[in-house]
């Protein structure tokens, strides 16, 4: 983790700060950039609601339906439903990528675009596309775009994660957590990342 984003967790949040310093080892990166915005965005819609393992599952099988195992829009809609149900996507999430795949061959959907648009920007783009909604996006803006400062207050992850760290009897509220993590901006996603890891090494 960066010296300027603990710098900033020890001054803004010591109980976090003093998580981290705990588990600073194990983190992983932090904000990712792809260089395949579609695909991420593909794999972003596949995990939806899913554990990691059974999420990476369906994901490799759907890879394996195009060439080269790099899906692209076009290719997506080529592909049967049958095909991607074997895959084992749902009928919503095959509605989901059929639907962001025709936005992006129609370019009413400009993925490129995204990497320098504001995060304001990028949310109300990405929430036009049908089974996209504020965790996906969220996920999309951390782990594709490598946005600093997003945080998904909705993730059961995070909240648990915020429970054990704080000690807090009850899972936090949607409000709890969006209040404290202003205290974390403008590295959120680095706290995100940090809570998660945390969790994980439970």
């Amino acid at each position: 983790m960066p010296k300027k984003v603990l710098e900033h967790f020890k001054k803004h949040d010591p109980l976090l700060y003093e998580a981290v310093m705990s588990f600073e080892k194990d983190f992983r990166e932090g904000p990712e950039v792809s260089a395949d915005l579609f695909a991420s965005l593909c794999r972003t819609i596949i995990g939806q609601q899913l554990s990691g393992k059974a999420a990476d599952a369906i994901w490799q099988k759907f890879r394996t339906l195009f060439p080269q195992k790099k899906p692209t829009a076009r290719q997506v809609l080529e592909c049967s439903d049958v095909r991607l149900r074997e895959a084992g996507l749902s009928f919503a999430k095959i509605n989901a990528v059929r639907d962001l795949s025709e936005r992006v061959t129609a370019r009413s959907l400009n993925l490129l675009t995204l990497r320098t648009a504001s995060e304001d920007e990028a949310r109300e783009q990405l929430l036009k596309v049908k089974g996209i909604g504020p965790w996906s996006c969220e996920m999309f803006l951390m782990f594709a775009l490598g946005y600093e400062d997003v945080f998904s207050p909705g993730d059961l992850g995070l909240q648990k994660g915020i429970q054990k760290i704080y000690a807090l009897r009850a899972l936090p509220t949607k409000e709890k957590m969006e209040k404290l993590s202003k205290n974390w901006s403008p590295y959120r996603t680095h706290a995100a990342c940090a809570i998660w890891t945390i969790l994980d090494n439970r």
